[in-house]
């Protein structure tokens, strides 16, 4: 079952089209509802209902393209077509989003409003899966090995880190060196950021890795693949794990720069906290890529975020004039946030083998549909709940406002608390997760059976 490891060439081409979604992430999470409600003057209550009307069209083209994308069959392969097709939806999306003023002050009278964000967030979203779903379909069928999946996840986000810290860098520059910052100039230099690296990174991927050819398409009916799918009880486990992982890294994100603001009295630091936590993430990846051949995948993802959950609650502590104080805690819960990254999306591929195992068919884009969704959801529901909070508590977000100490204390405990309580779900969930390596090698021996036994 032995086979050559990836090139280091292989692994570098693979990973850049991870750039553009780990630049897009934080910034929709954090600086677009910061943004559009503070900036822009759309309600705080108005961007959480858009973050969670904009999931239900997922609802539809998740399971549709990862369907397809099984069924793809052409020359140039089945998940490298789909990602190129993503490239014109995303840069539009992306253009309307980020850089929604056009160099003129935006406002409700220029039709910048809730409905507006709601539009080009759909088209976004489905950019977004049509490479999503072919891009992380592709690296689980990357290699069948165990650990070397935990390698290409590694690679993958850790290439992609290097361009969300790149992207954070210059706004820090920018302020430090120059006094040139705030929300909308952040805004503004990640999406023209976003602008040069959709294109250029997914075409580099596509034209310089192999896909998988001797694949088994997929033949059952979605209905009847999903049931198949939801009987298989590792992935159950893993995708609800997941759920609750970036719904709370999602809610925490929504509101870090009201924290920010509100609770240190920084207006414009957001984009340095940002950079010591990718930093910081930057660093702990190989570390945690490392501690999983050591521990296990899902032993390694629960010291990660045992970790996180001790750290967090330090935040309650600070207040007016604070800001460098947040930067300690934030080092240590970026780096222990950097095995959310490589060890779930290393395990999803173990859970594909074993639907392989019982559909006899090769599935990754529809579990992958299924993950897309579920990020999705969480990346809506997180930022919905926080959001909303903050407007039933009464907050603020006005930039100069006055809230009071108990609107403060509010945020401080969102902040402090929400993130640790999804947290202790996750580990809830995966400390008795079924697939360690010893058990993934024995579901890959029996699908090289099933592969001979096709064969005679």
């Amino acid at each position: 079952m032995s086979k050559k490891p990836l090139s280091k060439r292989i692994l570098f081409f693979f990973g850049l089209s991870d750039m553009p979604l780990s630049v897009a992430n934080v910034p929709l999470a954090a600086y677009i509802p910061n943004y559009y409600g503070a900036d822009l003057g759309v309600s705080l209550a108005a961007i959480a209902a858009v973050w969670m009307f904009a999931r239900m069209f997922d609802a539809i083209t998740d399971p549709l393209i990862g369907y397809l994308g099984d069924k793809t069959d052409t020359r140039w392969g089945r998940r490298r077509i789909w990602m190129l097709a993503s490239i014109p939806f995303l840069m539009i999306s992306v253009y309307k989003i980020f850089l929604p003023a056009l160099g003129v002050d935006a406002s409700p009278a220029l039709g910048v409003d809730a409905n507006y964000l709601l539009f080009w967030l759909v088209i976004f979203w489905l950019g977004w899966t049509m490479l999503f779903i072919p891009y992380y379909a592709w690296a689980a069928e990357l290699s069948p090995e165990y650990n070397e999946r935990t390698t290409i996840a590694a690679w993958r986000m850790f290439i992609g880190m290097v361009a969300n810290v790149a992207t954070k860098v210059l706004p820090v520059v920018a302020l430090l060196l120059f006094s040139y910052g705030g929300t909308q100039e952040v805004v503004e230099m990640i999406g023209w950021g976003l602008l040069f690296l959709i294109p250029v990174t997914i075409s580099l991927t596509t034209l310089n890795v192999p896909e998988k050819r001797d694949y088994i398409p997929t033949k059952i009916p979605i209905i009847k693949g999903l049931k198949i799918m939801w009987k298989n009880g590792p992935f159950k486990r893993l995708v609800f794990a997941f759920f609750f992982s970036s719904m709370g890294t999602a809610l925490s994100t929504a509101v870090v720069l009201f924290y920010i603001r509100g609770v240190t009295g920084e207006e414009e630091a957001g984009i340095i906290f940002l950079l010591f936590y990718y930093v910081s993430n930057l660093c702990g990846i190989p570390f945690w890529a490392w501690f999983s051949g050591i521990a296990g995948k899902h032993r390694a993802w629960m010291l990660g975020l045992s970790f996180f959950i001790i750290m967090s609650p330090f935040y309650m502590l600070l207040g007016q004039g604070d800001f460098y104080w947040m930067l300690p805690i934030t080092t240590i819960t970026g780096f222990a946030g950097a095995s959310f990254y490589v060890m779930p999306n290393s395990m999803k591929a173990d859970v594909i083998d074993l639907d392989t195992l019982n559909s006899g068919e090769d599935r990754a884009g529809q579990f992958f549909a299924v993950w897309s969704f579920a990020s999705k959801i969480a990346l809506s529901f997180g930022p919905f709940l926080g959001l909303m909070i903050l407007s039933l508590i009464g907050f603020d977000s006005t930039p100069g406002a006055i809230n009071s100490s108990n609107q403060i204390l509010g945020l401080k405990l969102l902040f402090s608390f929400a993130c640790p309580v999804c947290f202790i779900i996750v580990l809830l969930i995966v400390r008795k997760y079924p697939i360690t390596e010893d058990v993934q090698l024995d579901i890959r021996k029996k699908l090289e059976n099933q592969k001979k036994e096709r064969l005679i």
